[in-house]
């Protein structure tokens, strides 16, 4: 069963960066082609689009600029909400406007200073394997929150480049930022008091261990401690 996402012909001239009138044209001649709902309404499946921004003429191959977006939202809620989505469509916008050819295209619920994201890892792995020669992003910390240096470092290694669409973080990244930094020092903080607590038990354990001992060989606890005295 295909459960691709469905986009209005709208949403998809947007994307192109085309007229809608120009959708109905390439519907007519079998260019890019629509679904049809029971209103008879054109629908476009998200598939479709992404891989007709990719397509280009043989001519023009060399020139093409094979590239992998990456979008990243820091809760699931976010993605309920379509944070994830838009700002996805957002870059296969922009991709579509610069005409470079979209290899892989990535979604990621996660925090920004977690390293085990398993679709970042996927995107290094194209970029290890040179598949492409852009990672396209909406702003740097879609990658990373910190250490951003680092990651454009690695990247240039494998003769790729990291290319944002804004300089400026908005007010719902700001947000999304206090809330990593508010998750952050939550782990440190249980790290801490569980590093405690572990040693706590080890104390109450030996203390147990050793007035077993004690009792096993008859003598009474007060008096071993007497005897210490």
């Amino acid at each position: 069963m295909n459960c691709t996402k469905l986009l209005s012909i709208g949403k998809t001239a947007e994307i192109l960066g085309v007229r809608i009138e120009t959708l109905r044209e390439w519907d007519k001649e079998g260019k890019l082609t629509p679904v049809k709902t029971p209103g008879n309404h054109r629908r476009y499946r998200l598939d479709d689009v992404q891989a007709f921004c990719g397509e280009v003429k043989e001519k023009d191959d060399e020139n093409t600029v094979p590239v992998v977006t990456y979008a990243r939202t820091s809760s699931h809620e976010q993605k309920a909400k379509g944070d994830l989505g838009r700002q996805n469509e957002r870059l296969l916008a922009y991709c579509a406007k610069k005409q470079y050819k979209v290899v892989k295209s990535y979604e990621e619920v996660g925090s920004g200073m977690s390293d085990s994201r398993p679709k970042l890892h996927q995107l290094f792995k194209l970029v290890e394997e040179k598949q492409v020669k852009k990672v396209v992003v909406e702003h740097k910390d879609r990658l990373t929150r910190f250490n951003f240096e680092f990651l454009s470092a690695f990247f240039k290694s494998h003769g790729v480049e990291i290319e944002w669409m804004q300089d400026v973080l908005g007010k719902k990244y700001e947000d999304e930022l206090v809330e990593d930094m508010l998750t952050l020092m939550s782990s440190f903080s249980n790290r801490l008091y569980g590093k405690r607590s572990a040693e706590m038990k080890k104390q109450r354990k030996l203390a147990k261990l050793e007035a077993e001992k004690t009792a096993a060989q008859g003598i009474p606890v007060h008096a071993q401690q007497e005897v210490e005295v």
